[in-house]
């Protein structure tokens, strides 16, 4: 995710940064500007429209679209914003409850030597880099693995499979196995299992964000509204603009596809754009403060 002040907002005016979506636009606002000078030389200089009645009505066409237009993108980019904030929020919940549980473990830890303190200092923090591995549909390498004391409960772990429900079993079984042996008693059990269940609650929420994506039809129809709207538009401003409607329809090209862009890249925030959530960092800083707690 992109770090920035919000409010020094005149020097990005002129800063083109990675995610900007004139780089990827250029090409198309070339190809837009071109189509709408050639229409314009045609009907002034070749056709000489100027007179019909037909083509000057056209703007009034564009005048009762544009209202629609503009309902449909500000949809769109709230839809997509929601999808990006929950996004936020769901890991922001993982971070709280990763910090919770190691809080409540070290109170039932006490020794700071204990070898189960260890375990948990590692596996608590290997489930949220499973998680950005997961949603980022990466093969995930366990480094608790390599422990030689602790590394026999994750071998088991496949990592072609669902890995993070698997290390969230591992925790679950461990914590299960403390019960046993009498060393957290059933009131300690029901004191960690709320963060316990909270693991693998935010996981699925994520995968719905990940796997749910903006109806296709919905989808194409943005796009061909946009595409026909802005390919008409030489037609009839032409004659109010003259040959200035070749940069007046690159500009609202500009806009309008670049409002599309941003939802389709905010709409998935798991991914690996420049203004996605920032999964990465936010395992880093778990692996951080559990390994600062415990």
């Amino acid at each position: 995710m992109v770090s920035y002040n919000p409010k020094d907002w005149f020097s990005y005016t002129f800063k083109f940064h990675k995610g900007d979506t004139f780089r990827r636009l250029w090409l198309m606002l070339v190809g837009i500007g071109v189509f709408s000078g050639i229409i314009a030389w045609l009907e002034l200089e070749i056709w000489n429209l100027s007179a019909t009645n037909l083509v000057k009505n056209i703007p009034m066409m564009h005048s009762l679209l544009g209202f629609a237009i503009s309902m449909i993108l500000v949809f769109r980019t709230n839809t997509a914003y929601d999808r990006w904030w929950e996004g936020r929020k769901l890991w922001g919940s993982l971070t709280n409850n990763s910090r919770n549980l190691a809080l409540k473990l070290a109170t039932i830890l006490p020794d700071p030597e204990d070898s189960q303190r260890s375990f948990f200092r590692k596996i608590i923090p290997s489930f949220a880099e499973a998680l950005h591995a997961h949603l980022r549909r990466e093969n995930t390498r366990l480094a608790l693995a390599d422990d030689d004391e602790h590394g026999h409960l994750v071998q088991h772990v496949d990592v072609e499979k669902h890995v993070p429900n698997q290390i969230a079993l591992v925790i679950y079984q461990h914590v299960y196995d403390l019960h046993k042996e009498k060393i957290i008693t059933g009131e300690q059990l029901l004191f960690l299992n709320n963060e316990l269940m909270s693991f693998t609650e935010i996981c699925g929420a994520c995968e719905r964000i990940k796997n749910t994506p903006i109806p296709f039809s919905y989808s194409v129809f943005i796009k061909k509204f946009i595409f026909i709207y802005i390919i008409s538009l030489p037609f009839g401003y032409v004659f109010s603009l003259g040959y200035w409607v070749i940069p007046v329809v690159m500009f609202i090209f500009y806009v309008l596809a670049s409002l599309e862009l941003i939802a389709e890249e905010i709409e998935d925030p798991f991914g690996g754009d420049e203004n996605d959530v920032p999964t990465e960092k936010i395992a880093s800083n778990i692996k951080k403060n559990v390994e600062e707690i415990l």
